[in-house]
């Protein structure tokens, strides 16, 4: 390793550990009855307005695998039992199945993997003290269950693969080994898409990465990927949501617009889902609301799922065609660096005449590599892209910069890759009562640091009863 090579990963090192070095702490604890599961269920307001009940009229997911590369996901919650069909490590520092919650934001790959393929559950019925106690309900395709988190792709099933991104990582692997590494595990185990909730605040991506995705491509597996929130310090979307072919995601807020807060904007955005007001599970059996890009993610990869359940032998362009040829299109006419091709309508994705095309509308890692890295890699038959520079638009109260092109320098690491949804108050069910805990970086609560996620104020009102 050449002197410049290690004063590089030291220096990035150096900005993972000191980017989400927040903790959770207690903020305010409310006497109250334990909240019903099922009001949580009434939190999901995406799954009619998005068009998600109506999708699964036709598909809810089945005999599909989704991995969610990420923080570990818990697959003990109520409302995962039965959704893991395996797991795997790449930090060095987690359990081998991927299970065990890990890094800056170890609840994060929950609350993605709940709003993915969440299955709720029963919950339990009071009974007499001489009753034999019933096993909880277990979700099955034909007795949908009433309680906790519902997700887009009920059926899916989940493929966890655990990271350590945002502190320094005591396994030892830096993020340019675990995210490539990560994404060849979900292709070889039979991933259909892949959903990655985590940004960087850089465009650019190490030459490292450009065999993993191009694996990922020649093996046809849908990714989707996080623009990245303004809140955070994310301007612009940041790798790998920047990589050519990748489905990225923008956020919405509460009103169906372009979020201010929770999303980002670029050139490579494909569609906008929505991003503020969330709800998803937290390791141990808890919840939390939520908002960010890191939310919205799940809910277009479960879309993905929904069609790749339907149409098995569908291409993954194809999937992605689907999906953006279907939005609903919002702010500038045409794609646009807000909304991409426009907003998530998944009844339309499931049930709309759709015509085939001959090219990924998100370009192709396949072509990039081969114009930009001239020939390191041996690349399939090029194919023409579809995508193009669109005007740029503009928020009120944003200046946001053009993305510019990735770098061409094996050393150009992203500045800092993170898991994260930043400050977020979460509503933990326990022992009778509700406890709000507030994320905050320990060295100075109120400071933001790039992610894909952002702040969610809970009104005392709105608290779960």
């Amino acid at each position: 390793m050449t002197r410049a090579r290690a004063r590089l990963r030291r220096t990035v090192s150096a900005l993972l550990s000191g980017v989400l070095a927040g903790g959770i702490a207690a903020s305010a604890v409310a006497t109250a009855p334990a909240a019903q599961a099922d009001s949580w269920r009434d939190k999901e307001y995406w799954l009619k307005e998005a068009g998600i009940t109506k999708a699964w009229e036709v598909s809810k997911g089945a005999n599909v695998k989704v991995a969610v590369i990420d923080s570990g996901v818990d697959g003990s919650h109520p409302d995962l039992k039965g959704v893991l069909a395996g797991g795997h490590d790449v930090s060095g520092a987690g359990a081998p199945d991927g299970e065990k919650s890990i890094g800056a934001k170890p609840e994060h790959g929950t609350l993605v993997a709940t709003m993915l393929a969440g299955r709720g559950h029963q919950a339990p019925k009071k009974t007499s003290a001489s009753a034999k106690p019933s096993q909880n309900a277990t979700a099955t395709a034909s007795k949908p269950l009433p309680d906790g988190i519902m997700g887009v792709a009920p059926e899916a099933q989940i493929l966890s693969v655990s990271t350590w991104l945002g502190s320094e990582n005591p396994g030892g692997k830096s993020d340019q080994d675990q995210i490539p590494e990560a994404v060849r595990w979900a292709v070889d185990n039979g991933a259909k898409v892949i959903n990655i909730s985590l940004g960087s605040t850089s465009p650019e991506w190490p030459q490292s990465w450009d065999a993993a995705f191009l694996y990922a491509e020649q093996k046809d597996v849908v990714i989707v990927a996080a623009a990245g929130n303004r809140v955070g310090g994310n301007v612009q979307v940041g790798a790998p949501a920047t990589i050519p072919g990748v489905l990225t995601v923008a956020g919405l807020d509460r009103t169906g617009q372009a979020s201010t807060d929770s999303s980002s904007q670029g050139i490579s955005i494909g569609v906008a889902a929505p991003a503020e007001k969330l709800a998803g599970g937290l390791p141990g059996g808890s919840y939390a609301e939520w908002a960010g890009t890191s939310g919205a993610t799940p809910i277009v990869s479960g879309v993905a799922a929904l069609i790749r359940s339907k149409w098995p032998e569908m291409s993954a362009k194809q999937v992605i065609n689907r999906i953006v040829s279907t939005a609903k299109d919002e702010g500038t006419p045409g794609k646009d660096p807000l909304y991409g091709f426009g907003v998530l309508n998944a009844e339309a994705a499931l049930k709309g005449d759709v015509a085939e095309t001959k090219a990924n509308p998100l370009g192709s890692i396949a072509e990039w590599i081969r114009v930009h890295r001239r020939g390191n890699f041996a690349t399939p038959a090029p194919e023409p892209t579809t995508a193009a520079p669109a005007p740029q638009a503009t928020l009120p109260k944003a200046t946001v910069p053009v993305a510019v092109p990735p770098s061409q320098l094996d050393s150009a690491l992203p500045a800092a890759v993170v898991i994260g949804f930043g400050a977020l108050f979460i509503a933990i069910i326990a022992a009778g009562a509700v406890q709000l805990r507030r994320a905050y970086r320990a060295s100075g609560g109120g400071a933001e640091e790039p992610e894909t996620g952002a702040v969610t104020r809970v009104d005392p009102a709105d608290r779960p009863s």
